[in-house]
Formats: C-alpha cells, structure tokens, sequence
C-alpha cells in the first residue's frame, strides 16, 4: 500500500516544487517506487523532470475530472523508479469547474485509489493556495510535509496552513499526518537562518525534520536542465540533503 504524501504551503518560493521533485527522485535511487503528481497550475514540476509542458496533453487535471484513469496519463521521466503525473497550465481551470460537483474535494483521492498500491510512495506537488487543487491534495493525502524557508517571514502563514489541515482533518480526512516541518534554503552564514532553525525547532520540535535543506547553487540550475540534483549533480550538497531527507522519510515509515 503507497503512502501519499503532499508537499504543502500556501506561501510562494518555500522549496515546494524543489522537494517534491529531489525527495521524489531521492526515493527512486533508494529503490522505491514512485509517482510524482504535479497538482500546481505552473507545471515546474513536470518541466523540472525533463518533461515538456507544452506537449502534455493528458494530466492531472483529466485525472481530477475522472476523464481519464492516473494510468492512463502516467509519463516516464529522466529519474530512475519515478513515473509522473504531468500538469499544464489548463489546471487553472479545474477551480472554476470542479465548483459545484458533489464531493469535489473527494475527487484526487477518488482517482488514486486504483494506482495506489503499485507504488511505494505518491508524493504530490501542491499549488501555492489553500483553493480546491491542495484541498484536493490534503483529503487525497496520507500525510503532509510543510516546506519552511529560513527567512525572515518563514512563520507567516504557517498558523493558517495548521488551521486548514485540522479543518481537513475534522472534515475530509481524520487520518491526515504532519509528516514534517521541512526547513530549506538554509545558509549558516546567515545569523537569521540560524535564528528561524532555532525558533521552529523550539516550537515544534518533534515535528521538524532532522534534515535541513541547505541553500545550494546546485539544486537551482538542475530544473533548468530539467534533472533532479540526483542526475544533476549527484556529490552535491542538495543531493546528500535530499537523499537524507528519503532515508529520514523511509525510517520513520518503516517503524
């Protein structure tokens, strides 16, 4: 049985897209299997694997109308054990019409449970919102890992997305995890990194990942190439951080 896992934060430029990708393709060098579901209407996620956005023509939001089976728009991309589920920008309009469906946020969920026990782990990229697409998400997932960056107003919203994921879960899905507080961007240089490390460890601190995602030049170029940092840039320390990250997400899901 897969474990899904969305990559969540209402706050843009966070690491969501960067960690769905690398902890993805992280996973897939440890030899799990994986699908990578890019619910965001920018379609980084999709174009940061290699895959070209304008080609795609069946996705997630085919999957969200029930048009078409997750199988049935699965692409290969350039991570070993990864499939993905590609976006476009259409997704945009999945909001407006998914509106005044019953159940609609009902219907990623609805959708997986057919592929959900053919991969070790589903994670999906969520949209930078709190509207229908990571509503969507969240009912969908079995748990949830909350990117923060190491900045100045990394907690600003955090209290919101908290609130909406105990509404979530006292509504749509009583068995939705915090996985973990992520912190990314990290720079030990920086006396405010170091501060923001400091005070979400002391307020959360079980619930914050052990890993720390180092700010890294690295992890920037890989989506331009359209690689994750693993074929990227194997020895760098984006991908030791992220391949951490897996190990820390495969040890504490074994126990």
């Amino acid at each position: 049985m897969g474990k899904i896992i969305a990559i969540a934060n209402q706050k843009g430029g966070v690491g969501k897209t960067t960690t769905s990708v690398n902890l993805a393709a992280s996973l897939g060098v440890l030899e799990k299997k994986v699908l990578l579901i890019d619910a965001d209407p920018q379609a980084n996620a999709t174009s940061g694997l290699g895959i070209d956005v304008e080609s795609v023509e069946i996705g997630t939001y085919q999957i969200l109308e029930h048009s078409h089976t997750p199988k049935e728009t699965v692409v290969k991309c350039s991570a070993p054990n990864v499939d993905v589920i590609p976006a476009h920008i259409d997704l945009v309009a999945i909001e407006i019409e998914l509106v005044d469906k019953e159940n609609r946020e009902y219907m990623l969920k609805k959708a997986l449970e057919s592929v959900k026990d053919e991969y070790d782990y589903i994670i999906i990229d969520c949209a930078p919102s709190l509207g229908l697409l990571t509503l969507n998400a969240l009912t969908a997932a079995d748990s949830v890992v909350i990117p923060i960056q190491c900045e100045y107003f990394a907690l600003e919203g955090l209290g919101k997305l908290l609130n909406t994921i105990k509404s979530i879960q006292k509504i749509h899905n009583p068995d939705l995890d915090i996985e973990g507080l992520l912190l990314t961007m990290y720079d030990s240089r920086l006396r405010l990194s170091n501060q923001v490390v400091e005070e979400v460890q002391k307020h959360f601190n079980d619930m914050v990942f052990d890993t720390v995602i180092q700010r890294n030049v690295k992890l920037s170029e890989a989506p331009s190439f359209g690689e994750s940092i693993i074929n990227y840039d194997a020895t760098s320390k984006g991908a030791v951080n992220y391949i951490n990250l897996a190990q820390e997400i495969i040890k504490k899901n074994s126990k």
